[in-house]
C-alpha cells in the first residue's frame, strides 16, 4: 500500500539520490587528486577508475533485471549500502591503498552508483502516468539537473576535504552522510515490489529506439570523459600549477552550472516533447566547441582562460543534450519493463565513460590535451548522427 503521495515519493527518491551523488562526486575527486599528489601518472590514475566504469556496465545490465524483479526501493537501498562498503574499504592505512586495492573499492562504488541511478530514474517513470509526458520531461530534467549540481558540489567538497582533513578523514565524513541517508530512506520510502518474473535471459530484448539511443549515449559520454575525467584536472595541476582546491572548485562549478541548465532544459529547447531531431541539432552545436577550445590552445591563447570559458560553454550545451537523452529513454521505455530498458541504456552510458576514461589517460599522456579535445568532437558527431534516426520514432 502506498503511504505517501506521488510528489512525496518523488522528493524522497530525489533527496536520496542527491546524497549519494554528493558522496560519489567527492570520492572521485579525492581519489584523483590524492593519487596524483603521490606521483601517479595519468594512465595509472585512469586505471583506478576502469573497474568503476566496467562494473557500471555490468550493473546496469543486471541491475535493470534486479530492479524489475525485486523492486526499485530495495535496489536503491542496496546501492547506498554498497557505497558505504566501498568507503569503508578506503579507510585502510596508506600502505594498503595500492592501485589494485583502490580499483577493487572503486569497482564496488561503480556497482553502487549505477544501482542507485537506475533505481531513482526508473522510479520517476513508474510514478508518472503515460499520458503526462510533458510533466515527465520536467520531472526528469529536474532530477537529472539537480543530481549533477550535487555532483559538482561533491567535486568541490572532495578537494576541500582533502586539503583540510586529509584522505581518511574525508572518507569517514562521506560514510557518515550515507549511513544517515540509508536510515532515513528506509523509513520514508514506500516499497515498490517487483513485477517481472522472467529469468534474466528472457529479459534482454530491446526496441530499435532504445538500442539507437543507447549507442548515441555511449558516444556522447565518451566525448565528455575523454578530456574531462583525467586529462583536464591533471593538466590544470601539472601544467598550470593549480592547487587541489582550485581544481576541485572549477570542476564543481562546471558540474553545478551543467546541472542547473539540465534542470531548465524544457524551457531552453523550446519544444514541448523533444525527439531525435532535437538531439541532432544540439549535438551539432556541441561538436564544434571542443575544436574551438583546441584551436585556442594551439594559437597560444592563455590556457587558463581558454579552458575555463570553453569548459563552461561546453557544459551548458552538453547539459541540454544529456537532459533530452534522459527524457527520451524514459519516454521510449515500456512501463512494465522500465528498469530493464533504463538499465540497458545506462549500461551504454557506463561503456562510454569507461572508454572515455581510458582514452583520457592514454591520449593525454601520449599526445596532450588538444588530442583529447579533437577526438571528443568526433565522438559527439557520431552521437548526433545516431540520435537523428529517432526522428522517425518520435515520442
Amino acid at each position: 500500500m502506498t503511504r505517501h503521495s506521488l510528489l512525496a515519493q518523488y522528493i524522497t527518491v530525489t533527496l536520496s539520490y542527491w546524497a549519494f551523488t554528493l558522496t560519489d562526486g567527492a570520492l572521485r575527486m579525492l581519489v584523483l587528486l590524492f593519487f596524483h599528489n603521490l606521483g601517479y601518472s595519468p594512465i595509472e590514475i585512469a586505471s583506478l577508475f576502469l573497474l568503476y566504469e566496467f562494473f557500471g556496465i555490468v550493473t546496469n545490465l543486471y541491475g535493470g533485471w534486479l530492479g524489475s524483479r525485486f523492486g526499485l526501493t530495495l535496489t536503491m537501498q542496496l546501492g547506498l549500502g554498497l557505497q558505504i562498503l566501498a568507503l569503508a574499504l578506503l579507510l585502510a592505512g596508506p600502505s594498503v591503498l595500492t592501485v589494485v586495492y583502490v580499483m577493487f573499492a572503486q569497482a564496488i562504488s561503480g556497482i553502487a552508483k549505477d544501482l542507485n541511478k537506475m533505481a531513482a530514474k526508473s522510479s520517476v517513470k513508474t510514478l508518472m502516468p503515460d499520458s503526462q509526458r510533458i510533466k515527465l520531461y520536467r520531472w526528469v530534467a529536474l532530477l537529472t539537473g539537480s543530481k549533477n549540481a550535487l555532483k559538482g558540489m561533491g567535486f568541490f567538497l572532495g578537494g576541500a576535504l582533502l586539503a583540510t582533513v586529509g584522505f581518511q578523514g574525508s572518507i569517514a565524513a562521506l560514510q557518515c552522510l550515507l549511513l544517515v541517508t540509508l536510515a532515513i530512506g528506509s523509513w520514508l520510502l514506500d516499497h515498490q515490489p517487483g513485477t517481472n518474473k522472467k529469468r534474466f535471459t528472457q529479459s534482454l530484448s530491446r526496441s530499435a529506439g532504445v538500442n539507437r539511443l543507447s549507442a548515441a549515449r555511449l558516444f556522447l559520454f565518451c566525448s565528455r570523459d575523454i578530456w574531462f575525467v583525467v586529462a583536464l584536472p591533471v593538466f590544470l595541476q601539472s601544467q598550470l600549477g593549480w592547487s587541489p582546491v582550485h581544481v576541485g572548485s572549477l570542476m564543481a562549478a562546471w558540474v553545478i552550472i551543467y546541472g542547473g541548465i539540465q534542470a531548465v532544459a524544457p524551457k531552453v529547447t523550446g519544444v514541448r516533447v523533444p525527439n531525435g531531431k532535437t538531439l541532432f541539432i544540439w549535438a551539432g552545436l556541441l561538436t564544434v566547441l571542443p575544436c574551438i577550445i583546441a584551436f585556442a590552445l594551439h594559437m597560444g591563447v592563455d590556457a587558463g582562460v581558454a579552458l575555463v570559458v570553453g569548459l563552461l560553454i561546453f557544459g551548458g550545451v552538453f547539459a541540454i543534450n544529456s537532459s533530452v537523452h534522459s527524457f527520451l529513454i524514459l519516454a521510449l521505455a515500456q512501463r512494465e519493463s522500465a528498469s530493464l530498458d533504463v538499465g540497458f541504456y545506462y549500461m551504454a552510458n557506463a561503456g562510454g565513460r569507461l572508454v572515455g576514461t581510458l582514452l583520457s589517460g592514454v591520449l593525454y599522456q601520449q599526445y596532450g590535451l588538444i588530442s583529447c579535445l579533437l577526438v571528443s568532437s568526433v565522438m559527439i558527431a557520431i552521437s548526433g548522427f545516431l540520435a537523428r534516426g529517432l526522428e522517425a520514432q518520435s515520442v
